[in-house]
Order: C-alpha cells, then structure tokens, then sequence
C-alpha cells in the first residue's frame, strides 16, 4: 500500500468530522477539518504522488490528466471512498480529496426544510439542489433519493460524477452510474434513460444546454427529475438554466422551466458554536404565482416572493442564518463566510 493510500486510511481517524484531505508534491498533507485548513507533519514527495496516480488511474483516465492537466476520479481504498480531483501546480501533481460517507443520512437528520418532505409526494417536475462545492448538495439529495427508495414503487436512475453515496434497492429498483466509467457524459446518460423506464432522476449536475434541455424535457413528460447547480439562491439558478439556451430559445427555455420546475433550495454550512455544522437553506417553491414570474421573465421579483411565503415553506437565505444566530447555534458570520 502506497503512502498516501495510507494516510487517506489513517487521517480520518486522527481527525474525526474532517471534510477534505489537501496533498501537494514537496509540501505537508493538510486538512479541512471543522471548517478549518490543518496542517500535518506529513510531507508529500514528487514520488509519493507519481506511485498514487498510476496506480488509481486507468488509462484513459491518465491520458486526459496529461493532457489537460486536472481530472476529477473516484479513489477506493479498503472500501473507503473519496472523490478526488488532481491538478498540476508550480510544485508538481496536487490532490484534494472529498471524504464520501457512504453510510446515507435519514432525511429527518439532516433537518431540512418541510418544503423537501412536500416534493417527495410528487410524481414529476425539476427539483433543484444548489450551492457552492461543499455545501452539503450531494448529502441531502442522497437522503432525498434514499427517502423515495423506501417509500416508492419506482425506477431511480442516478447519473453522478463521481458515485458518493452507494443505495441498494429497497422498495424501488435502483440503476447509478457514474460518468466516465459506466457513461462518457451527463447528457448521454440521459437520454439513454429516458428509454430505460425510469420514474426518477437525479442528475449529478446540469452542466450545459443539451443536459439542461433533455432535464427539462424529461420532468415535463411526466418523470421527477432532481439536479444539482453550483449557483446561490432561486434567481441566479433560474437565469443560469434559461441562460444556458441560445437567445432564440430562451422564451421556450422560460415557459418550460415555469410548468416543470417543483422547488429550488440553495445550501450553505456554517460551523456551530459547539462543534461540527450546522446547514442553512433557501428555499422557493413553484407557486403559480413564481410561475407567472418565470414566464414573463421578472426574475428579480422572485426574492420578495420567497420573503412573504412563508406559508407555502418558502424562506430566504438570511432569514434562515439570523434565526440560526438568534438560536445561538452559530456565530454572526462574515460576508464572505463559505465553510
């Protein structure tokens, strides 16, 4: 076993809750840990890296990091499982790997907002998970998915880059496949899934126009579609996906999105004042009258809509942080306050 494969072993275990390890050629590995970058004593050769990457990389996997210079790959190492990327610096070959818990979180655990427990009871539409990289995204789509698996009769397909959280099947039949290794891309996967008899969808990320259109498509044809974008509330993840059409499509693009889309929440992790972390959530739900404003493309009126609907299990981002704040559960975090 090669030495970083054993620290990947052993570093969990030194730092419980860790997120992400941090291994760079000629420096010291480090974590994030708490929300904190920690420094270990343990110093990564040019060698150590080298021994790494050709022993978990396949092929064409070290043809395209080569070529491109960052890859993004899946590690297992005694059934631990990391998503990794690995990037070239002025250093040499760097490393940064994300912790995959594999065991999957109740959904009641994760305290997410009632409106999630409302999308559940639907049979079709776009129901979008955003936020930055490390906001939880992939975890509460996990309990999500695992929810539906135990209570439905249904096909879920998962098309993820990587796989993180591994589900078998419950009451649902489950097919993951993961980009690069079961499929080479996100929008070919789907549109092999929509004649592989699915119900359910979840797509690891809308990337660009043709898998945003296949998505919209497949959640108006009657399937529950959930994707993830790396976007900071409901108005920006509604611009990025109309955005994503050529100019002379995006009023189709709108009126789409205004019958199919169920529910945008955006997540955030704070640290809490007695250890670990605590999530804070956006959350707009497709009212008819959010409907009304998608489709005549007043946008920005949908944050004042979110404000007053409450009722509907709708909150706004800031509300959710001072009520977190109020409860003394986290500290008044700063303006650019992202871990």
């Amino acid at each position: 076993m090669s030495k970083i494969d054993q620290l990947l072993l052993s570093l969990p275990s030194q730092f419980e809750g860790l997120s992400d390890i941090h291994l760079s050629s000629g420096k010291k590995a480090a974590v994030r840990y708490k929300g904190d970058i920690v420094k270990t004593e343990d110093v990564i050769t040019i060698q150590d890296m080298q021994e790494f990457l050709k022993k978990h990389l396949n092929k064409d996997q070290m043809k395209e990091y080569l070529d491109t210079f960052d890859l993004d790959f899946a590690v297992v190492i005694e059934k631990q499982r990391f998503r990794a990327n690995a990037f070239r610096t002025m250093t040499g070959h760097s490393l940064v790997l994300r912790l995959i818990v594999t065991e999957i979180p109740d959904i009641k655990i994760l305290n997410l907002p009632s409106a999630v427990f409302n999308v559940l009871n639907k049979h079709a539409g776009l129901v979008l998970v955003t936020g930055q990289t490390g906001s939880g995204k992939s975890t509460s789509l996990a309990a999500m998915i695992d929810q539906l698996n135990k209570n439905r009769d249904s096909h879920i397909i998962t098309i993820e880059d990587p796989i993180e959280f591994t589900h078998e099947d419950k009451k649902s039949v489950i097919s993951q496949r993961e980009v690069g290794r079961d499929t080479s891309s996100f929008a070919r996967a789907l549109k092999a899934a929509l004649r592989e008899d699915p119900d359910i969808i979840l797509l690891g990320e809308l990337r660009d126009y043709e898998t945003v259109s296949m998505a919209l498509t497949a959640a108006e044809t009657g399937h529950l579609v959930f994707g993830t974008l790396h976007t900071s509330g409901a108005s920006s993840t509604i611009n990025r996906i109309i955005d994503a059409y050529p100019a002379a499509e995006q009023d189709q693009a709108r009126s789409q999105l205004s019958t199919s889309l169920q529910m945008v929440m955006t997540q955030r992790l704070f640290k809490k004042k007695k250890g670990g972390r605590v999530g804070a959530f956006e959350v707009m739900v497709c009212t008819s009258a959010i409907r009304n404003l998608i489709r005549e493309n007043k946008i920005p009126q949908i944050d004042q809509m979110i404000e007053t609907g409450s009722r509907d299990g709708m909150i706004r981002m800031e509300a959710y942080i001072s009520d977190l704040v109020s409860k003394g559960i986290i500290d008044e975090p700063e303006e650019d306050s992202s871990h």
